[in-house]
């Protein structure tokens, strides 16, 4: 039988000294205060009859769903179609990039976006997976451990809200969970919860891209 909800989780904070816009780059790993983020995420649905778990094969997104694996006993599946969009400014700090002439074709569009991979694009491959999730699932909840972004647009979409946006404004916290239910052909969102919220302040690096 599928499953009753589907649980979208941002991975927690990662460590950045450099302040990079690191995107797909390996190597990118939580902060101990991420760690404790994803901690926090876990723990707050502890009781909930968690059946399967996913996660991006970034680094970061791997981490965040090892307390998930340990607190309910599951394996985590590596699921590709939700990674992190590619993105041109990759290892470039955004402040510095956008005072370039050079970075300046790559934002000539925000609606597309211009800059790497588009909303549209995103949005498909993250509904596919929400849904092949959801199919896959023995009944219960999933949980799957994604980014700020490709949420985003999940979110978005099931509200038939328009895809571009002001990535500043984004709903979408470090540690946060969407949570999705289907109701007939369509997933709905059903709640949006910040369990990493007292830690949100101490932050250093948000990782918006």
């Amino acid at each position: 039988m599928p499953a009753d909800l589907i649980h979208l989780v941002r991975h927690g904070e990662v460590h950045n000294p450099g302040g990079v816009l690191y995107g797909r780059i390996p190597g990118y790993h939580l902060s101990e205060l991420g760690h404790r983020m994803a901690d926090a995420a876990a723990a707050s649905l502890v009781g909930h009859p968690i059946t399967a778990l996913y996660a991006s094969p970034l680094q970061r997104a791997q981490e965040s769903a090892q307390p998930w694996s340990e607190r309910f006993g599951l394996p985590i599946v590596t699921e590709d179609a939700i990674i992190e969009p590619h993105n041109w400014f990759e290892g470039k700090i955004m402040k510095q990039a956008i005072r370039n002439p050079a970075s300046w074709p790559h934002l000539r569009n925000p609606l597309k976006p211009s800059w790497g991979e588009p909303f549209r694009d995103v949005e498909r491959r993250m509904l596919a997976a929400v849904l092949n999730a959801w199919n896959g699932a023995p009944g219960g909840e999933v949980v799957m451990v994604s980014h700020q972004m490709p949420i985003v647009m999940v979110a978005r979409s099931v509200k038939g809200m328009r895809l571009p946006h002001d990535p500043r404004k984004r709903r979408c916290t470090l540690s946060s969970i969407t949570t999705l239910r289907r109701e007939g052909e369509l997933f709905v969102e059903v709640a949006y919860a910040e369990p990493a919220a007292a830690l949100l302040e101490h932050a250093a690096d948000f990782g918006a891209v």
